[in-house]
C-alpha cells in the first residue's frame, strides 16, 4: 500500500511535552516571576525566540516530516536533525533569561557540569562526535527501531547543541563566559568542518547505507541511493552555509563595534584639545 498523508499523525507525547515546556516558561517568566531571586521582565524578542524554538520543535517532531524521515526518506530525517540543532537549540538558549537558566541549573544541580561542558573544546567535540556517531548505520538503525531511544536521541541532540552554542550565546556569564569575538568567529567557522565531513561521506557513497530507506516504499522519484546522497548534500552544504552565515554575523557585528569604539576616542580628544 502506498503511504498517504492520512497515515501521518503527531506523537501525543511530543505535543504534550512541547505544550508543557511552553507553559512552564510562561509560568516562570510571567505568573510566578516574582517568586524567583533577581528575576527581571523578559524582553519580547527573548519570548519570541523561546516560543519560536518550541514551535520549530513541533515542526520537526510532530509534523509529517517526522514520519517521513523515520520510515521513508533519509533526506527528511536530515532536515529534521538540522532543524533541531541549528534552529531549536539556539532559539531555546537565546530565549532563556539568565535568571531562569540559573534557577534551572541550580534545581537540577547541573551548574558544575554545564560550566565544564560549555568549554569550546568540550562543546565542539562533544556535540560533533555524538552527531557523527548517531549516523553510523548500525546505531542509526537502532534508534529507528526503538521509539524511546529515538526520542532520547533527539533530546540529546538538542541539549548537546545548546552546549555547543554556549560559547557564542552566553546567557549566564558566570557559567558560560562570553568569548572574544574573533574566538567566536573561529569557533563558528570550524563548526562547518565536522558536519561537512559526515555529509560528504553520505553524499559520495556508492551504495545505500541504511536498510530502512532501501526497503521503504518510494514517496518520490528518488531511489534509496539518490535520497541518501541528497540528504548528505543537505547536511554538507546546508550546515556549512548556515555556520558561515553565523560566522559572518558575529564578525561584522564585532567590526561595527570596533569601528564605533575607534571613533569615540577621536571625539574625546577633539573636545579635550579645545
Amino acid at each position: 500500500m502506498e503511504p498517504t498523508l492520512a497515515l501521518f499523525s503527531p506523537s501525543p507525547s511530543v505535543v504534550a511535552g512541547a505544550i508543557a515546556v511552553a507553559a512552564l516558561y510562561w509560568l516562570c517568566t510571567q505568573t510566578y516571576r516574582d517568586k524567583f531571586v533577581a528575576a527581571t521582565p523578559v524582553s519580547t524578542p527573548k519570548q519570541i525566540a523561546f516560543y519560536g524554538g518550541v514551535a520549530l520543535a513541533l515542526v520537526a517532531l510532530a509534523s509529517p516530516l517526522d514520519t517521513i524521515g523515520d520510515k521513508y526518506l533519509f533526506t527528511a530525517h536530515m532536515l529534521q536533525h538540522l532543524l533541531l540543532i541549528l534552529g531549536v537549540a539556539p532559539l531555546l538558549l537565546g530565549g532563556m533569561p539568565a535568571w531562569l537558566l540559573r534557577e534551572l541549573l541550580a534545581a537540577t544541580r547541573l551548574a558544575g557540569f554545564v560550566r565544564w561542558a560549555r568549554h569550546p573544546l568540550v562543546a565542539f567535540f562533544g556535540f560533533n562526535l555524538i552527531f557523527a556517531f548517531a549516523h553510523i548505520p548500525v546505531f542509526y538503525e537502532l534508534t529507528l527501531a526503538s521509539e524511546p531511544l529515538h526520542a532520547a536521541e533527539h533530546v540529546v541532540f538538542v541539549l548537546t547543541a545548546m552546549l555547543m552554542w554556549m560559547p557564542v550565546l552566553s546567557p549566564v556569564p558566570e557559567i558560560s563566559v562570553p568569548y572574544p569575538a574573533l574566538g567566536q568567529v573561529l569557533y563558528l567557522f570550524l563548526q562547518t568542518i565536522p558536519a561537512s565531513l559526515v555529509g560528504a561521506l553520505l553524499a559520495m557513497a556508492s551504495a545505500p547505507l541504511y536498510i530502512t530507506y532501501e526497503l521503504a516504499p518510494r514517496l518520490t522519484a528518488l531511489g534509496a541511493l539518490e535520497d541518501q546522497q541528497l540528504g548528505g548534500l543537505i547536511m554538507w552544504v546546508g550546515g556549512g552555509v548556515y555556520f558561515l552565515i553565523a560566522t559572518g554575523v558575529v564578525f561584522f557585528a564585532w567590526a561595527a563595534r570596533e569601528e564605533a569604539a575607534n571613533r569615540r576616542p577621536g571625539v574625546t580628544q577633539g573636545v579635550a584639545s579645545r
